[in-house]
This record gives structure tokens, sequence and C-alpha cells, in this order.
């Protein structure tokens, strides 16, 4: 409510202004008048702070205070002035742009004071001279276009207050990214790079050089301010973080300045990214050396780095190896000679010319009686015995500025007026008509740079990186690398590493970082609390790598890969199968082989004694399948070593399940036989004749076709497959014979064992039948071993890991194998070979008492 009442007494005052003075025109307070000037057809005006500061007078608010009484002038202001008067005369003085059309020039005086500003800005657009009470406010602006300023904060003042009336003002100074806002700028251009641009520039610079841990100090104004912000965000996206960020400005109680060293003396980082002015480096300098603050290295803006000033000042090299941005390093012919000849100055400003005569050569035309020791001033100085500010051509790259801007308002007038050989009309554009027309102007100087701006209003940014560098005690700004936005992003800074001097004279780069790089094989963990740059490094978990430096996450190797112990790189993982090239597969394969060698020579010893009672007691015709049987069961073993493939997996169960089916079908054929036998002994019995050698073969193969069937249904349905295991162990891969159908795997076991346990049970009851040599009891045994064996192969199989499953099922059977193999043949090898007198007729005929 309070501010709509406050709304409503300004809107009052103005009806009751309007209402008093009507629509004339009155002078409003005193006129002011412009430091340098020149009449001409067209007016160009400019602003400039030829004074740095002014005398503080008390204000008692009850006085009309008193107009600003400058001091210290300026010899860069009144180089850039010298440029304004330069560029104004060669275009009079030129029969091709602007021909009979003449340029005046109106050059006030600031006081780097924002309120003198907007004061003579409005000098420049009305005028000074106070109308007759009977004329209307309608004449038009005193000034086409206006040079200046060079500070930013001043300018966005200017710029907001001319900005309504389409006057465009063209600033060769004035950097702040704040000023590109053409909503709230709509008449500021400048002859200038943009903040915008130099503060990605730096943050480039920075991420370059390796530094992601600085701190800063930036300006207390909207430079300063707006320039470290956009710093930060750009040094952000690039991942190097700020440890802190003050501010200062040359009205800093020395409280407030001594909590900027203090923070600079607690701090880890070595870098300092400084956005200030010449002007606060002239104080900081000493401050900076009575505390000791020296080491560090500073990287600059435009504003200092290309300072001759700064360095002259820097007499404890406190700013050596300092680098930085500079304007990039151009030159208009004529421009050094006319600025060196200030002669012509005596003509367009008398009153600054004596002060700027005195202030030059450090003397006074007027000498009070008490002043014995000050010098008078004759007139008849040399610039050319001088050596000060004044004779620096260092800021060369913004007197063109300046140059620029004054042509950029020549041509756009001339292509307005229709000029061809001569300018056909001398009247004024419209302010709007010439601000827009301004946008769009390009040209190209005589030196052929060429100029125009963007829809900013800003011109192309480049800039050429300066490195600060002592030689002989002095200062040297030595050029090391470009930056140029116009190029792609990748390719836009080029810095000669070689040629840089940094910080404390050395040649190897600062190190400024809150943690160390973490190599590869690690990732960054975020210290709690803390900055992205403050980290520690975490390795990679198992089967995760890292393969460059300062890597933000592990990446997972993909499935049939893994880690190295470094955590740097995937590699294959190992692949585990029973194969013939290790111990354990070359022992099995010795044993198997030996194993049906052993079988093939008791088949031929059998043979070559086929005709022996022994052979022939015990069934020679089962005894010989039960050997090639076994021999089968041997070589078997071998389809389960080696690399699996889909005809192993399918090969090693089926072959196994069938040749132990065949070979227990003998021996259960053996074990029948021998129980008929007996049965037949008895009066009356007539078995045999039920269970003679052609029974035998066929039960022997009805018992095996079933198993035939059962593996038939089993490839069929589900047959294994060749499966590589990445469950079991995650550094390596199990190659191994999936069964497909464990129902499949478990029937074929089964029937096995099923035989197995009729063949034992049939062996038992026949084991002590009276026979002098019973094959029962010998069977008996080898069902024994044989059920044995499988029974504790189950649990063994289930849980042994990758290849040593495939070693169990091999042992199992190469075990039962050896078990059928040993107690079936080797008795009756035994005697054969051994006890040839026992294999006798007589010998097994002869009956056995029965207890």
């Amino acid at each position: 409510m309070e501010s709509i009442f406050t709304l409503l007494h300004v809107v009052m005052a103005i009806i009751n202004f309007y209402s008093t003075n009507g629509t004339f025109c009155n002078l409003q307070g005193e006129a002011v008048y412009p430091t340098i000037s020149k009449d001409g057809d067209i007016i160009v005006g400019a602003i400039l702070p030829i004074h740095q500061t002014w005398k503080i007078t008390d204000v008692s608010y009850t006085d009309k205070p008193s107009a600003l009484d400058c001091m210290n002038i300026d010899f860069r202001d009144m180089q850039l002035s010298q440029s304004l008067i330069f560029a104004t005369e060669e275009i009079n003085n030129s029969s091709s742009l602007l021909p009979g059309v003449s340029l005046g020039y109106k050059i006030y005086d600031t006081c780097s004071s924002t309120t003198m500003g907007v004061r003579v800005a409005m000098a420049l657009i009305n005028g000074n001279e106070n109308s007759a009470l009977n004329e209307q406010c309608t004449k038009p602006a005193q000034v086409l276009a206006i040079i200046g300023e060079t500070q930013s904060s001043v300018s966005m003042t200017i710029a907001k207050s001319v900005g309504p009336f389409s006057i465009p003002l063209i600033s060769p100074y004035s950097t702040c990214e704040c000023l590109s806002d053409k909503r709230t700028y709509p008449s500021f251009l400048r002859t200038i790079p943009s903040d915008y641009y130099q503060s990605r520039a730096l943050a480039e610079m920075v991420k370059h050089f390796g530094w992601t841990w600085v701190g800063a100090l930036r300006r207390d104004d909207d430079y300063g301010n707006s320039g470290m912000a956009a710093f930060t965000e750009a040094a952000e996206q690039l991942g190097i973080c700020l440890e802190y960020s003050m501010s200062y400005f040359r009205t800093y109680s020395q409280e407030k300045v001594l909590r900027i060293i203090q923070q600079i003396k607690s701090s880890t980082s070595r870098v300092i990214v400084a956005f200030v002015t010449h002007l606060d480096f002239e104080i900081l300098l000493d401050v900076f050396y009575e505390h000791n603050i020296t080491g560090y290295q500073w990287v600059g803006t435009e504003s200092w780095i290309s300072d001759s000033t700064v360095a002259r000042l820097d007499k404890h090299k406190i700013l050596q190896g300092a680098i930085g941005l500079a304007i990039p390093n151009t030159t208009v012919t004529g421009l050094k000679e006319f600025i060196l000849d200030i002669n012509p100055l005596k003509s367009t400003g008398s009153t600054i010319f004596t002060e700027f005569w005195e202030a030059l050569f450090k003397c006074k035309y007027t000498v009070q009686n008490d002043s014995e020791d000050t010098t008078v001033c004759t007139g008849k100085e040399k610039l050319s015995e001088t050596d000060n500010e004044y004779t620096d051509m260092t800021l060369m790259p913004f007197f063109c500025n300046v140059y620029k801007g004054v042509y950029a308002v020549a041509h756009t007038l001339h292509d307005l007026l229709g000029c061809k050989q001569t300018c056909p009309t001398k009247k004024q554009p419209d302010p709007l008509t010439f601000l827009e027309h301004l946008k769009r102007v390009r040209f190209k100087t005589k030196d052929g740079e060429e100029v125009y701006f963007d829809k900013n209003g800003d011109p192309v940014a480049k800039y050429e990186i300066i490195n600060l560098q002592t030689v002989e005690d002095h200062h040297e700004f030595v050029m090391v690398g470009i930056y140029d936005s116009s190029f792609p992003a990748h390719n836009r800074l080029s810095v000669k590493m070689a040629s840089v001097v940094w910080a404390q004279n050395k040649d190897q780069v600062p190190v400024s970082v809150c943690s160390e790089s973490c190599p590869p094989g690690t990732r960054k963990a975020v210290q709690k609390g803390k900055p992205i740059c403050c980290f520690d490094c975490i390795p990679c978990a198992e089967g995760e790598i890292s393969n460059m430096t300062d890597s933000i996450k592990c990446e997972q190797c993909y499935q049939d890969f893994w880690s190295n112990p470094h955590r740097n790189e995937c590699v294959k993982k190992e692949i585990e199968f029973l194969s013939y090239d290790e111990t354990m597969g070359i022992l099995l394969t010795a044993v198997s082989i030996t194993g049906t060698f052993i079988t093939i020579i008791i088949a031929i010893i059998f043979f070559r004694y086929k005709n022996t009672p022994i052979v022939k007691a015990n069934n020679s015709e089962l005894s010989f399948l039960l050997l090639f049987s076994l021999a089968l069961c041997f070589l078997c073993s071998l389809t389960f070593i080696g690399r699996p493939s889909e005809w192993s997996c399918v090969l090693r169960h089926t072959v196994f399940g069938i040749t132990f089916v065949l070979c227990i079908s003998c021996v259960l054929g053996k074990t029948i036989v021998v129980l008929m036998a007996f049965r037949a002994t008895l009066p009356g019995s007539n078995v045999m004749k039920w269970f003679g050698p052609p029974q035998q073969r066929l039960s022997v193969l009805a018992f095996t076709f079933i198993q035939v069937f059962i593996c038939v249904l089993w490839l069929t349905t589900s047959p294994p497959f060749p499966f590589k295991n990445l469950n079991y162990y995650k550094e390596k891969i199990i190659l191994e014979c999936q069964l497909g159908s464990a129902v499949g795997f478990w029937a074929v076991l089964g029937y096995i064992g099923l035989l197995a346990l009729l063949c034992f049970v049939l062996a038992f009851l026949a084991r002590k039948l009276p026979d002098k040599f019973n094959e029962a009891k010998f069977i008996t045994f080898s069902m024994l071993i044989f059920c044995a064996v499988w029974i504790t192969f189950i649990p063994a199989y289930v849980s042994s890991p990758g290849k040593f499953t495939v070693a169990v099922e091999i042992f199992a059977i190469l075990a039962s194998s050896f078990g059928l193999l040993s107690c079936i043949f080797l008795p009756k090898f035994y005697i054969i070979i051994m006890k040839p007198e026992k294999n006798t007729k007589k010998q097994l005929m002869s009956k056995v008492p029965v207890k």
C-alpha cells in the first residue's frame, strides 16, 4: 500500500510540473560543456574519464551540491581522445568517405563518475542552450552517436539513459557481458569483445594448463562481478573449482583488504584468476608485497595483463610469470605519430591542454612565490625527452577501437546520405534509422582489418595470450598463443608452451589441484561437503575398469571379459575346461589308455587260451563281449576331455551310458548263467535250455536296447549342448556340457544303477554255490565296487566346480571299469599265466565241500 501511495505522489508531481511549465523547454540546472570540441556539419559525441577521480566534499543536504572538482588527469584517456580526433580529421580529409560533409566532435569528461556520465550524456543529446520560453521540445538530438565510456558500470548507466532515444553508444573499452543484452541496452555497441568470450577463454586456458583448483579476485563493480560470474559458470562446465572468490574495490577499508590477504594466505590453490583493472593493481601490488603474497600464478584479463603501468609498478616481481588475454596488437597507419604530436590539442581545448601539459612535463605555467622548487613551463618542452605513460603505445589496440568506432559511424552515415562523388545532403538522419543501419555496417579499415557487429553489437572475439616475463630486471609482454572464438571449439586455443615462463621464473607448469589426478584403474569419489574437485581415488571393483585419468565412474567389462589386476583394461576371461594339455588331463588320459591296453592284453590272452577249461567254464562268449565293452568304457572317458563341442557333449553321455549298460548286461548275463547252471544240476531241471547262448545274446541286446532307447529319447527332446558357465567364477569362463534334460541324464544313470543293483543281488545269492572256481563271488565284489563308486559319485559330481565335475565323472568311469576288470578277469588271468596247473578240467570239476 505504501508503494502505491509513493507512485501516486510521483505521478502527481509530474502532472504538476507540466501544468506549471507547459510543453516548453527550459534548461534545468547548470550547463556542462565539452572538454575538447570542434564544430562540424554532423557532431560525434564522446564520453571519456579524462580525469581519474574528483575531490570529495561534505554534502550537508541543505545546500545545493557544488560541481565536481576533477583531479588527476588520465593520460590513457587523453590518448583515446587523440585517437578520436585523428579519425575525425582523417575522415574530413577523405575524398571517398563523406565527401562534402564535415564531422565535428564533442568530448566530455566524466571524471570516472557515473552521475557525471549520465549528465554529460543528456548534454550531448539536448545541448546546453536555454531555449526561449515559447519554443517546444521538439528539436533533434545534438549528436549522431556517442563514443565511450571505458568503464562498464558507467557505460551501463549511460546506455540505459540514451537507449530510449536510439542514440548509439559505441564503447572501445567496456567489456561487461551484461551490455550484450539488447532488451536492456538496445543502442549499445562496442569495438572490444564481450567478457562472455573472455571468461570462457580464461576458463579454457586454465583447463588447458591442468589447473582445477583456483582462487579468484574480482573488481567489485559490474565489470568484475559479471565477468567472474561468467568465468565461474564456464569453469564449472569444464570441471574447474573456485576455492574462493573475493571482491575488491579501491575504496575498500583496510579491514576488508586484510580479509582478502588472509584468504589468499590460507588457501591451498596456487593460481589466482584476477578480474580487476590496472587501477586496482596500482594499489594492491604494494599491499601484496607488504604481506608477502608472492609465488602465485596470476591469470589476468585484458584490462591489466598487458598494461605497462602495472608492469612498471611491479618492482618486487609479484606478477612475474602472469599469463592472460589481451586484445590483438593492431595498428593504424599514422595514429601513433598523431598521438605523440600534442600541439594540435592547443586549438581544441585550451583549459584541458594547460592541465595536460603541466601533468605531462611536471611543470607549472603559474608559479606561486612559495613554490621555488616548481619547474616553470616554457611551452617548448619536447615529448621525445620524456618517458612516461603518455608515450607508451602498448594500449594501441584500444586506440584503434576508438578509431574503428568513429569510422563505423562515418560509413553508416555515408550509406544513409547516399554519398557517391559528393553527399547530396548534410541533414542528420533519424536516430532509429541510423542505429539500425549502424548495427549492420561492415567495412575494412585502411590497414585491411574488417569491422562489423554481431546481433548483440559485439565484434568477433580474438585474443592474444600474453605472458609477463622478466628480462634484465624489467617486465616484457611476450605473446605465447592466441584464442579465436570463430574457430571450432577444439581449435580455439593455441599456446606455445615452450615459450611460457611461469611464476617464480620456473619452466614447469605450476600445479594447482585440490586432489591429485586419479590414475586409470580408479574412479573419483567426491569428498563429502567439498567441491567436486576435491575427491578420493577409489579402485574399481572386480570386473570393472577405468582406462583414463580422472574417470568419474568405472565401466563394466563385457560378459566374456574381466578386469586385469590394474583395473585399467578388460581382458578375455580365462577359459576353463579339462584339456589334454594340463596335468590332470594327461594323467586321466594315461589311465584311460592304460586300462584299455590292459583290457586288450587280457582279451588277447583269453583268446590265446580260449580252449582251456577256465575260459570255457566261465562263458567265453560273454567274457569276450564284456572285455570289449570294458575297453569301450575306458575309451569313452576320453570324450570327456577336451574343449566341449556339440558332438562331444552328445557323444560323451550317450557312449558312456550305452557302453556301461552293455558291460553290466554282460556281467548280469554271466551271473544268471551261474545261477541257472546250478539249478540245472537238480533232478528234472530243464532250465538251461531256456538260457542258452542265443538267449544270453538276446538278453544283453535287450538290456542294451532299453538304454539306447532312453538315450535317443533324451537326444530327441533336449540333448546336451556346450555351455559357457559365467556364474561360478567371475574371473573365468567354465566351458561345460549342459545336460539339456536332467531327467534324461539321471534316467541313463538310474538305469545303469538298476542293472548293477540287480546284478549285485543275484551275484550275492550265488556267491556260496559249491564250485572250485565260483565266478559269482568275484562278480559280487566287482558290483560292490561299482555301486560304491557311483554312489559316492553323485555328491562329488554335484559339489565339484568347473573342470573338476568332469574329472569326477571320468574318475568314476575309470574306477568302476578297473573294478570290473580286476575282480572278474584278473583271478582268471593269474591262473592262466601263473598257475597253469590249475587250468585243467580235473581241477575245475573237483568238488568243494559245502560249508
